[in-house]
């Protein structure tokens, strides 16, 4: 019989618990979801087929405010981008080829990425990015129906104040990336852009207008990067 090697066991170890932990948000996701007019079936393909917590929650928060599916994916996308930056990194880490290409790229995200790059040995980062891959997707998914099902039972969201928490679950992403005076001075000039033109513009328009001007405030002032805590991502996001 053999025996792991004490860091593949820590990478498992460590995978686990970060799928459980990201999971969790998969609920809040679920009851957004219905909440803004998705079915059940509709809210579980985005969980299954999308599989990023940031780019489903544009989707979600966009078609619910009665915004354009256009503006609705390329907001999505615009946050989904990342992931094709992580998997520079991953793809020489996992060294994989066919179909299981694909399926990296599919679990190819934040916590995968960290906890992958994250360990000592080449074995323990290819076991590290699988099994935190996988397990995110697994109970982020079944999360997500669980929320699904309960935004169902709750019936109409305006009555429970639910119409809101779209927005306020972005904000609660956006929080903790918040760590320097740049990024502050960047999101509140993103913020006013939004407010000034949310009136006059489609919905999902200020939130594509604002993304925009942020770009252009990263490539005007670069800054110094502040080093992520161990295990973790710089920006990362606490979803999928």
């Amino acid at each position: 019989m053999t025996t792991a090697a004490p860091e593949v066991s820590q990478a498992k170890r460590q995978a686990l618990s970060v799928g459980l932990a990201t999971g969790a948000y998969g609920v809040s996701f679920g009851a957004l979801s219905v909440a803004a007019g998705f079915d059940v079936l509709q809210t579980q393909a985005l969980s299954a087929l999308l599989f990023t917590g940031g780019s489903q929650f544009a989707i979600v928060s966009v078609i619910g405010a009665g915004g354009n599916p256009v503006a609705a994916v390329a907001t999505s996308t615009m946050l989904g981008v990342r992931n094709g930056l992580y998997a520079l990194e991953t793809s020489r880490v996992l060294g994989v080829r066919g179909l299981r290409r694909l399926a990296a790229a599919h679990v190819t995200i934040d916590e995968s990425t960290a906890v992958g790059l994250a360990q000592a040995t080449p074995e323990a980062r290819r076991v590290g990015f699988w099994w935190t891959g996988l397990a995110v997707f697994a109970f982020w998914n079944l999360m997500t129906l669980a929320g699904a099902l309960l935004g169902n039972a709750l019936g109409d969201p305006r009555t429970w104040g639910l119409d809101a928490a779209a927005a306020a679950a972005f904000v609660g992403l956006l929080w903790p990336r918040l760590r320097s005076g740049l990024s502050v001075a960047t999101a509140a000039v993103a913020a006013l852009i939004a407010l000034l033109v949310y009136s006059w513009t489609p919905a999902g328009v200020p939130v594509l207008l604002a993304a925009l001007a942020a770009l252009v405030i990263g490539l005007a002032r670069p800054g110094e990067p502040e080093p992520p805590e161990p295990g973790h991502l710089d920006g990362e996001d606490p979803t999928p």
